[in-house]
């Protein structure tokens, strides 16, 4: 089933090239059909990229969903045309009375700021806190799951020595789980970050469980037990080329940096990486649907509350 979002957003052109199901809302209202309803707070610079990036990983259920983009009034984005702001993403402030199956927050470039440094923090603060009664299921992306991790539950971050920087292998701790159903026990994701979380801050918070990690990355997954809130460390929605993209903007500003580890063939820039990890990412966001949203959330969306929700079974 496809996604449905506006009729004119740049995404839908680039994903009805790649054969990815996309229905406009004048289709969808004709349809008898409870979809699901998606918010996405996307706090990324290349916003339009990441529109992309972010609806064909949604999109690739059996699942009809219907997506809301947010932004944070309280930050000026410098690198999105304000047309395209103001055509196809609402201020907090507009939704905040609406509840949603789901909501997306993204990464941002601001890790090595302290939290509280963050112009939009107080708004996202107040995003999180409202999510706990109006969305049934939040999953968190790279910076937006270390800021989830660190407001729920007290986990801070901490500086690398060096930027976490290309394509990792990964290890799926329990093939049980519903958001690692379908996994193979060791995968590839891509990072992005200069610094990260303990997992053993992960490990001794209860109400969380520790999913998968990266003998070189770290943590990369983890969720509340009850399956509200997912926290992935990497960007697993990256393109082919989106490392590529920021190890060329870096170099050609002279930004120390890397050859992004296991990413070039032969870690030599001038040959075009192989896309090892599209499959992985499809998956994660498809049990995320599945198994922490649709089969858990309330078919009244009125109904719910900010009761807990009873663990996700195996």
């Amino acid at each position: 089933m496809p996604v449905r979002i506006p009729d004119d957003l740049p995404a839908a052109r680039q994903l009805e090239d790649e054969n990815i199901f996309v229905m406009t809302k004048e289709r969808a209202y004709h349809q008898d059909i409870r979809e699901l309803r998606i918010a996405v707070l996307n706090l990324m610079p290349t916003k339009i990229v990441t529109e992309t990036q972010i609806l064909r990983l949604l999109a690739n259920t059996p699942l009809q969903t219907d997506i809301r983009f947010i932004r944070m009034a309280t930050h000026d984005a410098k690198n999105t045309p304000t047309e395209h702001l103001d055509a196809f993403y609402e201020p907090l402030d507009e939704v905040l009375h609406e509840k949603f199956d789901g909501l997306v927050i993204t990464g941002a470039p601001v890790e090595t700021l302290e939290f509280e440094e963050v112009d939009y923090w107080p708004e996202l603060v107040r995003l999180m806190d409202w999510s706990t009664t109006n969305v049934w299921s939040t999953m968190h992306i790279c910076w937006g799951a270390q800021a989830g991790l660190y407001h729920h539950y007290g986990i801070g971050k901490r500086p690398l020595a060096s930027k976490m920087f290309g394509l990792f292998h990964h290890d799926a701790l329990d093939l049980r789980e519903p958001l690692l159903r379908g996994f193979d026990e060791v995968f590839l994701a891509p990072h992005s970050r200069h610094t990260e979380v303990s997992s053993e801050d992960v490990r001794r918070e209860r109400a969380l469980k520790l999913l998968a990690t990266s003998p070189e990355a770290g943590v990369y997954l983890a969720a509340s037990r009850d399956g509200r809130r997912v926290f992935v460390t990497g960007h697993p929605e990256y393109d082919r080329l989106t490392l590529k993209a920021e190890y060329d903007r870096d170099t050609g500003n002279g930004v120390p940096i890397g050859i992004p580890a296991n990413y070039f063939p032969g870690d030599d820039p001038s040959r075009p990486p192989v896309m090892t990890w599209r499959a992985h990412a499809h998956l994660l966001y498809a049990n995320w649907l599945n198994y922490c949203v649709y089969q858990e959330t309330p078919y009244d969306l009125g109904a719910l509350g900010g009761g807990q929700a009873q663990e996700i079974l195996v």
